[in-house]
């Protein structure tokens, strides 16, 4: 394996871990989650809790995608699947921006995810 693809995978491997334990504290701590994301919401509202666990399974879902594909071995994939998924963060950002959240929030976290998977994509898809 390359250099590049060793820095790629070790990448592709924090992204998975960082977005599985987002997804698993929208179900644990609901609350914070959000308030991590950018957007407060009314947690007494009907069917709020829904929509947080929507936003969960969706970052678990992507965390074990990315691990499956790692472990599949397939350097070229697991590049356009990274590059693909940088869209997630992407609208991300512009949803928390759009809805008045914070925009520190919004560019720190959300914005900075996916400069980060553009790298992490540019690195395989280099190797």
């Amino acid at each position: 394996m390359t250099i590049l693809a060793t820095a790629g995978y070790l990448l592709a491997g924090l992204i998975a871990a960082a977005i599985f334990v987002v997804g698993a504290r929208f179900f644990l701590a609901p609350s914070a989650a959000a308030a991590g994301y950018g957007i407060q919401p009314d947690l007494d509202q009907p069917l709020v809790g829904a929509y947080l666990h929507i936003k969960g399974i969706r970052d678990v879902a992507s965390g074990v995608l990315v691990i499956i594909v790692m472990l599949a071995g397939n350097t070229h994939l697991l590049g356009w699947i990274i590059l693909a998924a940088t869209m997630i963060p992407a609208v991300d950002t512009a949803i928390v921006l759009r809805n008045r959240g914070r925009k520190s929030i919004a560019w720190g976290i959300h914005g900075a995810t996916a400069a980060v998977m553009v790298l992490t994509a540019a690195l395989l898809l280099a190797s």
